[in-house]
Parts: structure tokens; C-alpha cells; sequence
């Protein structure tokens, strides 16, 4: 019969393998209980096999726990393909009039982040049909002021 040190091992391996293969990065917490628990059947080789079982449950739902809580993205939005700030000062003529309480619509001649047309939001009232700038990306709205 195979030791019990050689199964987890073998099963942390290739836990460990299935992480590197997708890269979720939540295989990786059971590979490494499991090469914790063959450290711990190495140490202590008459360990029964349901403290094994109970020690990779906790490892593994404890790490995992622990990862979920401290990790944070650091990118929240995406920009690929996109410099800070590009669209920041282009022109564009209002197709549906904005105020502080409605939100407009500005259309671009030239597409602006792949699309030629956006919602808009404006501090001051703006009708249908002035030209205005983008001052600020604030979302998927594009905040503007008349010209």
C-alpha cells in the first residue's frame, strides 16, 4: 500500500498543476494544504486518516478564507487602448439637451472610445444642438460643458 505521505503529496503536485494550467488562483490553496498535510504524515507517520482529512479542510477553507479577504484589485476599470485622459477636450455637438437634473446625449464626428455617441451630464442647462467639451469621464457619462 502506497504511504499516505506519497498520496497527499502526489494530490498537492497536482493540485498545484491544475492552478498552473488555469491560473484562478483558488486550486492553489488546496495544493498547498495538501503538501501540508504530507509534511505532517512525514513528521507524524501514525496520524489517523480523519485528523488528515480534517487538517486539509481547514488549511484549505482557512487559506482560501484568509486570500478572499485581503485580496484587492488594483485596476478597477479597464483603459486598453486608451491614454489617460485622451478624451478629456474633445468637441461634440449635444443631440438631446442636458441639465444638472437630465442627463443628454453628445455625439462625436469621430468615434470616442468606440462609440460616436454618449450620455452626457452637464452642470449648467445645455440645449440640443450646441457644441460643448468634454470635461470629465465619470462613469459610462461623459460630463460636459457648452462652448
Amino acid at each position: 500500500m502506497i504511504d499516505a505521505m506519497w498520496m497527499w503529496g502526489v494530490l498537492g503536485l497536482v493540485l498545484l498543476v491544475i492552478e498552473m494550467a488555469t491560473g484562478t488562483v483558488y486550486v492553489l490553496w488546496f495544493g498547498i494544504a495538501a503538501l501540508c498535510v504530507a509534511i505532517a504524515t512525514w513528521v507524524f507517520p501514525a496520524m489517523p486518516a480523519a485528523m488528515q482529512f480534517a487538517i486539509f479542510a481547514a488549511l484549505s477553507i482557512g487559506s482560501l478564507a484568509i486570500w478572499k479577504l485581503n485580496y484587492k484589485k488594483t485596476e478597477t476599470h479597464s483603459r486598453v487602448g486608451q491614454a489617460q485622459g485622451e478624451e478629456i477636450g474633445r468637441l461634440g455637438i449635444v443631440i438631446a439637451a442636458c441639465s444638472p437634473s437630465q442627463n443628454g446625449k453628445i455625439q462625436f464626428t469621430q468615434g470616442l472610445m468606440g462609440s460616436r455617441e454618449w450620455p452626457a451630464i452637464a452642470d449648467t442647462t445645455i440645449s440640443e444642438g450646441t457644441q460643448a467639451r468634454v470635461v470629465a469621464v465619470e462613469g459610462n457619462t461623459l460630463r460636459i460643458e457648452a462652448i
